[in-house]
């Protein structure tokens, strides 16, 4: 035990409650944490924690801030119940057993609202930045292939007037249509669970079923927590119904879809394009083929990657850990359940 607990950082002498996190976090929210008389300490390695390492050092801690790919599964929890609050560095937790958690009485935070901006203004990126083939066109200046020029060669497609589908019309869904309608005048159409007033009201967005979003979208774009329903929902015959002129889009989570069937889907010129800020599985292989690919652009998960998004989202871990440690109800809390 001695190599990796040399690798924690102790933020602070005070020994009072102790929190620990997975991966080192903005210092905004530890000092925020500090400031309420919490120890802090974070994993220093570039490497993640095994589970036993993870087990070991959460028996010496209070609470638990899981940033990164961890699993936190109901084997774990039985012998970490001793937890005053588990807190996500992010707003999906399907990493996370809710309702092993829930029946444990360890209340489960996230953070809501911070990453919506950010991880819409990437999921607009990736459209744009695959309609117009920018890495595909980056990497031929770097190739030395941008010498004479051939008016039908490199063509991009436009998006102006088209129609965005968005698959899981929340926050971020909402802000990728506003942001689309207000730049190209984008027809909105969604699929959701239930109607969204706002999105129907603000942006003339029309509700539809899962086939018509795939048989109408010229831009189809995935923003909708994982789940059984949702797992490889974009799979072969998804991708086979879509128009050959489309591009899909995901910056929710990589399982949504299914890697296998996008590549072929791609190769065979089913649809027009992808772009990726979230892989199945993750972290993607180097030589995995949709890195090469003229239509796909890919990125390494940076959807929350700025500098303001990281400083909200570790304040809103900061706020919910420090309501648990002083047994209020944690402000953002995904299992509401926890307390009654």
């Amino acid at each position: 035990m001695k190599k990796f607990k040399a690798s924690l950082r102790n933020s602070t002498r005070i020994q009072r409650m102790k929190v620990f996190s997975t991966r080192r976090i903005t210092d905004t929210g530890i000092q925020l944490m500090e400031q309420a008389g919490i120890e802090v300490n974070q994993w220093q390695e570039k490497r993640e924690l095994s589970r036993n390492e993870l087990i070991y050092l959460c028996k010496q801690h209070d609470g638990l801030i899981v940033a990164g790919p961890i699993k936190i599964d109901s084997a774990f929890l039985n012998e970490c119940k001793h937890l005053k609050v588990i807190v996500n560095h992010g707003v999906g937790y399907d990493h996370i057993d809710i309702e092993a958690a829930t029946r444990l009485k360890i209340p489960v935070g996230n953070t809501p609202g911070a990453v919506d901006k950010a991880t819409a203004e990437t999921a607009f990126l990736l459209m744009m930045a695959v309609s117009r083939k920018i890495i595909h066109n980056h990497k031929r200046i770097i190739n030395g292939q941008w010498s004479f020029f051939d008016p039908t060669a490199n063509l991009g497609i436009e998006v102006r007037g088209k129609t965005l589908g968005i698959f899981g019309l929340g926050n971020i869904g909402f802000e990728m249509a506003r942001l689309c309608k207000a730049s190209f005048n984008m027809n909105v159409i969604y699929c959701n669970r239930n109607p969204s007033v706002r999105a129907e009201s603000e942006l003339n967005a029309r509700k539809t079923s899962f086939d018509d979003l795939l048989t109408q979208s010229d831009v189809l774009s995935v923003h909708s927590v994982l789940s059984h329903e949702t797992r490889e929902i974009f799979n072969k015959e998804a991708f086979a119904k879509m128009k050959p002129s489309a591009i899909f889009i995901n910056t929710a989570r990589g399982a949504i879809h299914n890697e296998k069937d996008l590549t072929e889907a791609l190769l065979h010129r089913t649809i027009w394009g992808a772009g990726l800020d979230v892989t199945n599985p993750e972290p993607m292989s180097p030589d995995n083929a949709l890195l090469n690919m003229e239509y796909a652009t890919i990125l390494p998960h940076i959807g929350t990657s700025t500098e303001e998004t990281r400083i909200k989202m570790v304040n809103m871990i900061a706020e919910n850990v420090i309501a648990a440690f002083e047994n209020r109800t944690i402000p953002y809390v995904v299992n509401p359940d926890v307390y009654r």
